[in-house]
């Protein structure tokens, strides 16, 4: 049997973005609505980007083969 090509989880593609260091970024959750109760700084630390963790890894490589 012909090899398959593996497709890529579209949903993660958005959302996650491959570092030359061979990790992802990602933004963070809980910052598109109720932001009235948030305070200033809270909403400022939700605007940041930061690094997937080492315990997501694995699942973020999975859904994104070809990055």
């Amino acid at each position: 049997m012909a090899g398959y090509k593996i497709k890529t989880n579209r949903a993660a593609a958005k959302r996650f973005k491959k570092k030359k260091s061979g990790g992802f970024k990602r933004g963070k959750a809980y910052k598109s609505h109720i932001l009235t109760k948030k305070t200033k700084k809270r909403k400022r630390r939700l605007r940041e980007i930061v690094m997937v963790d080492d315990t997501n890894m694995k699942q973020v490589r999975r859904m994104l083969p070809n990055t």
